[in-house]
């Protein structure tokens, strides 16, 4: 098993801990940001970044439905962790400053993929598929801290 990772970003006009905040905002803000993919959604303890945990359904692909369940931590200044008890997929956001009243927003995910030849077109076309839902999370974040 082979180890997949999907990777996306972008830089937001807002400061940091703005953009920051609103991530870690999983009862308020946060399900305003996910796309159509993800359904389902339910903070079923805290609600503000660490010790927040997080449920909801991810759909992938029309095939490919992921429950997720996520226990929430910040490990460091700017970063957020995501570890879901479903499975080993684990997503972390980083923000930065990226020059004056901006942030760059880093999302990895990461998990360990099938082998074989499903574990193939898993490592070639999933990355993709979860780099362009991310990549609606971050316009829907943009749209939220730059009004």
């Amino acid at each position: 098993m082979a180890q997949v990772e999907a990777t996306t970003e972008r830089v937001v006009a807002a400061d940091p801990e703005t953009v920051f905040d609103t991530l870690a905002d999983y009862s308020g803000t946060r399900a305003k940001l996910l796309p159509e993919h993800f359904s389902e959604y339910e903070v079923r303890e805290g609600g503000d970044g660490e010790g927040t945990l997080v449920h909801w359904k991810l759909q992938a692909t029309s095939k490919r439905v992921r429950d997720c369940l996520l226990e929430v931590t910040e490990p460091s200044d700017g970063e957020l962790v995501e570890k879901d008890r479903n499975s080993s997929m684990v997503t972390t956001w980083r923000v930065t400053p990226a020059g004056e009243g901006t942030s760059r927003v880093v999302v990895t995910t990461v998990w360990n993929g099938a082998g074989g030849i499903g574990g193939f077109f898993e490592r070639t076309f999933a990355p993709k598929g979860l780099a362009r839902i991310y990549d609606a999370v971050l316009a829907k974040l943009a749209a939220e801290v730059e009004k």
